[in-house]
């Protein structure tokens, strides 16, 4: 199965498997995405190209951005966009943006977030959760006592920086391999979000 953008540029450089030919649950997965969204995010058909890694991916995938805690789904969005920008990674920028403008409400947030969050309107416990977030996607070697006292300062437990953590070290994977791959954003993507 080739998939192809309406410009028909593919949307991966792997072969795309045949939605039809995939195991029962990677094929429910995606039609349940196709349903609530109404198109299938490229990531989950790049990815259908191995389905053991496709599992565990979403898999943790999930146990990070779906659970409760203290961060919120639109900040955990905003880690997201922040690190996957300083990766280069075009496909998680776009749809995590489309993401966050969804979750945050705001059709302006994603594109500060994107360029440069530290003039984002963003409150400060926010910067200071995506300066740690930017260190770990960048020199994690780096984090020290003072980023954990920092944070503590802005009201973040310990429990939540590890959410931070753990999303910034995740992306960072998924960036890389979304750039190796050549994964293409929907289209759908760049208009979610946008209007009020």
């Amino acid at each position: 199965m080739t998939q192809a953008t309406a410009s028909n540029a593919p949307i991966g450089r792997f072969p795309i498997p045949d939605l039809h030919g995939l195991p029962e649950d990677i094929r429910s997965r995606i039609l349940a995405v196709q349903e609530k969204s109404g198109f299938i995010p490229n990531v989950f058909l790049v990815l259908a190209h191995r389905p053991d890694e496709f599992r565990a991916f979403f898999a943790y995938h999930d146990a990070l951005m779906d659970k409760p805690g203290g961060l919120t789904k639109a900040e955990r969005e905003m880690i997201v966009v922040a690190t996957s920008n300083a990766n280069q990674c075009q496909y998680c920028v776009v749809a995590h943006g489309a993401i966050l403008r969804i979750r945050a409400k705001d059709p302006l947030l994603a594109d500060q977030v994107a360029i440069n969050y530290r003039k984002a309107d963003i409150s400060a416990r926010q910067k200071a959760m995506l300066d740690f977030a930017m260190k770990v996607s960048a020199s994690a070697w780096a984090v020290n006592e003072e980023d954990f006292a920092t944070l503590k300062t802005h009201g973040w437990a310990e429990e939540d920086v590890w959410d931070m953590a753990a999303i910034a070290a995740f992306f960072g994977m998924s960036n890389r391999l979304a750039n190796v791959t050549s994964m293409r954003p929907n289209e759908e993507f760049y208009l979610l979000g946008r209007l009020p």
